[in-house]
């Protein structure tokens, strides 16, 4: 069986002692190059979810393994070079520096963590060449990787973040609704592409939406709500 790259046993978190919600996961894994679609509705934690597998967050019990690191366990400043190394996420609002050029914004992964930069030129090709490789197979035309990020579509702008999510072959890719701002036939388009990238880089790939119709095409569908005792009901991120 494929090695697993995220593994979680027991894990509780919540935002206070005296928060009402608490996400509360027995087990969860996914193998390397595994495409998981995980849905539920708003507030019901997926985003906590995503904060925990990011490092950003820290559970209160549990253990929670990323490529056989238990991250709860790691500082800070070393959970942050761990997320930069092995973890490309695509954020809902893309999260993208409005001052760069679409190429520079594309390159922040890199500039971040030295081991993504030479997996980028692994093959002799420059960074600039990889980011550009990139950009083209994710629909992007050459005309538009020197101008600033705010002159793009919004769905341009999703795939510069796809782009910097995916440079560097990281081995997770994390998306966190990066297509609710599309319509219909260009959120399958997206997620065709994205697909094949992460397949060609043998990333696992996380996608979290609360919207089932995007499903088709991954290898497991699952709810939040059936991995987690967590309360649907209740609020969180």
């Amino acid at each position: 069986m494929t090695e697993a790259v995220i593994e979680i046993e027991k894990l509780r978190f919540r935002w206070s002692a005296g928060d009402d919600f608490c996400l509360d996961i027995p087990s969860f894994a996914a193998r390397a190059g595994e495409r998981v679609f995980l849905y539920g509705p708003s507030g019901s934690g997926k985003s906590t979810l995503l904060g925990l597998l990011g490092g950003v967050l820290v559970p209160e019990c549990g253990r929670l393994r990323l490529l056989g690191t238990e991250l709860p366990r790691l500082q800070p400043s070393v959970r942050d070079r761990f997320r930069a190394d092995h973890v490309g996420f695509l954020f809902q609002q893309f999260n993208l520096i409005p001052y760069l050029s679409v190429i520079d914004n594309v390159l922040l992964s890199c500039r971040f963590s030295g081991r993504r930069r030479a997996r980028a030129t692994a093959a002799g090709a420059s960074l600039h060449a990889e980011a550009r490789r990139l950009l083209k197979h994710l629909d992007l035309e050459e005309s538009l990787h020197r101008r600033e990020v705010t002159r793009l579509s919004v769905g341009q702008q999703q795939r510069v973040a796809a782009a910097r999510a995916l440079i560097g072959r990281p081995e997770i890719v994390i998306a966190d609704e990066p297509t609710s701002a599309l319509d219909a036939e260009r959120q399958g388009a997206f997620l065709d592409l994205l697909a094949r990238e992460c397949a060609a880089a043998g990333s696992t790939l996380l996608f979290v939406s609360h919207d089932r119709r995007l499903a088709a095409g991954f290898d497991r569908e699952l709810s939040l709500a059936s991995i987690s005792r967590t309360d649907v009901g209740q609020q969180a991120a």
